[in-house]
């Protein structure tokens, strides 16, 4: 059975835009890209020390790199007087922290640049017709939340600089994770719903529906990953399937903070324990999910993207296991990092191929 086609008025102005549609889809999907890699640099940055290399948030002259040695010295004599110099990095040399400086500089820089290939795109769009109404205010939403996860980031940086702090709280760096995580969601979604509309086989509601828990199961298993990152958790219990030599550790293993519910995002063995659990749900949902889609659409795109989730879901925690087993190395913790963004794009493109198809108020550019 197949969606019904429009009427041939609808598929007039569907075709006339089509050449708008696939500029915003491009556009869009090019903002995805780079979320992704700010993601990426976002990582290298907190596993290589470098988050609290700049103690000051400057959002437009911090644009500037100091050029002058007097300039690099008086950067540097800031970053010594916080807890993580004091505590941790005591007599690092002033090329040691330009190193990290730049890793942190680097990463403001990006944020910055997507700011630009979102907002500027954006204004030309609109200038032109190409997006209007209720679209364009999404839009402008999703822009809006951009510019606030610049302020969700120095929030997480600040709580770094706290007295006897050398890393920033991993709860922090677990929302900042996670914001930017929702925002690459919506990004996506919109920009698969742009895709040319052909018809579509009709899924039951059950594949929509396990579709939409997967997305938020990808998303709370990238929200423990950040406290497993943020607690340095993954330098302990690096066994696998084994975790302190028993499948379910005791509880004076895992309940190391009084009261009980802070050992939630305190205690380095419950937050490991309960990403591994969460990987355990997450492949055993796709899986079913993807036997589902063929049960229920064979032979369609549905079960072929469904299976193609439930295998890169196999495969992240196959360089998950790797990681740990190796103790975290930066290159693996990365590259874990990574395949758990690219796993929630595509989670999220099957899910929203699965909705019904609609018309997007993409219009013709204007003369």
């Amino acid at each position: 059975m197949t969606i019904s086609t429009f009427p041939p008025s609808v598929a007039v102005a569907e075709k006339m835009a089509d050449p708008a549609r696939r500029s915003v889809r491009i556009w869009l999907g090019m903002v995805a890209a780079l979320i992704v890699l700010m993601v990426i640099v976002g990582g290298a940055t907190r596993l290589t020390g470098s988050g609290l290399s700049i103690t000051e948030w400057r959002p437009v002259t911090g644009m500037l790199l100091p050029l002058t040695e007097t300039s690099w010295l008086a950067e540097f004599e800031k970053y010594r007087a916080t807890p993580q110099y004091q505590l941790l990095n005591h007599g690092m040399t002033l090329g040691e922290f330009q190193f990290i400086y730049l890793w942190e500089w680097g990463h403001r820089q990006l944020g910055r640049l997507i700011g630009f290939i979102y907002l500027l795109p954006l204004l030309w769009f609109a200038y032109r017709g190409v997006v209007r109404g209720r679209f364009l205010a999404t839009l402008l939403a999703i822009g809006l939340l951009g510019g606030a996860q610049g302020g969700i980031g120095w929030i997480m940086v600040a709580s770094g600089l706290e007295p006897g702090m050398t890393a920033v709280a991993p709860i922090k760096l677990m929302l900042h994770l996670v914001a930017a995580c929702g925002l690459f969601v919506a990004v996506v979604w919109i920009a698969v719903g742009l895709r040319d509309r052909h018809a579509r086989i009709a899924v039951p509601a059950r594949l929509r529906i396990t579709g939409s828990i997967a997305v938020a199961a990808i998303l709370v298993q990238i929200a423990l990953g950040a406290l497993v990152a943020g607690l340095n958790a993954g330098m302990s219990f690096n066994t696998w399937p084994l975790m302190a030599e028993r499948l379910i550790p005791d509880s004076f293993t895992l309940l190391q903070v009084s009261p009980w519910w802070r050992n939630l995002v305190e205690s380095t063995a419950l937050v490991q324990f309960n990403h591994r659990v969460g990987a355990y749900l997450l492949l055993a949902l796709v899986v079913w999910h993807a036997i589902d889609a063929a049960r229920a659409a064979p032979g369609s795109k549905t079960v072929r993207m469904a299976r193609v989730l439930a295998g890169l879901v196999l495969a992240q925690a196959a360089i998950g296991i790797m990681t740990l087993l190796l103790f975290a190395p930066l290159w693996a913790a990365l590259l874990h990092q990574a395949m758990a963004v690219l796993l929630l794009g595509h989670a999220v493109a099957h899910r929203r191929m699965m909705s019904p198809a609609r018309v997007f108020p993409v219009q013709p550019a204007s003369a």
